[in-house]
């Protein structure tokens, strides 16, 4: 869910380094208003390739759904939010992350499971259920946090965008996409599960939370 970064690059002068020449993406990091930051461009750049795959995959009958060049790409988008989230974490966090890598993982995985489900490879009640718990719990953030209250996912709720995210790409890997067709599926409805548990734990935590600060 997607904070930038810092490296030195400096070069000698006379055989000496002076601080002076100490570039300043490596001497410090990000402080937490900083919009463009390594991290927070990587996760645009999740977000702006997320519609190529979607076309990709559109394009597509059902029964050549499956192609290695949609899978890599598909791995290679979804690798990244491991490495903007390093990113992150290494050169500072900043709110505008925040906001941005849980949307880049939405845009992704809901976006791949409903382009599955128009060229009928998964059923519509799976996109169904895990888009209307992003609704609710992406609303009660919204309202949650107008009222002064942050609201941390737990760690089910990245467990099921890491399940959900593995179930659309088994259905692109072509060894592992019809035959047998189960491990997609059983990742799809694994990553449901998990969806409406976080989903339930939000609520929770933010009924809470609410209580708490009313008493």
């Amino acid at each position: 869910m997607s904070d930038g970064g810092n490296l030195d690059d400096a070069e000698a002068v006379g055989g000496e380094m002076p601080a002076a020449a100490t570039s300043p993406l490596r001497s410090s990091t990000f402080g937490p208003s900083a919009l463009w930051t390594p991290a927070n461009a990587l996760t645009v750049a999740r977000i702006a390739l997320s519609p190529v795959v979607f076309w990709m995959i559109l394009r597509s009958d059902l029964d050549d759904l499956a192609d290695w060049w949609v899978a890599a790409l598909a791995f290679v988008i979804g690798i990244t939010d491991g490495v903007d989230g390093w990113l992150a974490r290494k050169y500072g966090t900043t709110r505008s992350g925040a906001f941005l890598d849980p949307l880049a993982d939405k845009v992704l995985v809901l976006g791949s499971m409903i382009c599955l489900a128009s060229v009928g490879r998964f059923t519509w009640v799976p996109v169904i259920l895990v888009g209307t718990r992003e609704v609710v719990v992406s609303a009660l953030r919204s309202w949650w946090g107008r009222r002064g209250l942050a609201i941390q996912a737990s760690p089910l709720a990245k467990a099921k965008t890491v399940v959900l995210s593995f179930g659309c790409l088994f259905t692109l890997v072509p060894p592992l996409a019809d035959d047998p067709a189960w491990p997609a599926d059983g990742l799809l409805w694994i990553g449901v599960a998990l969806a409406l548990v976080s989903g339930a734990q939000y609520v929770q935590a933010g009924s809470r939370a609410t209580s708490t600060m009313s008493r």
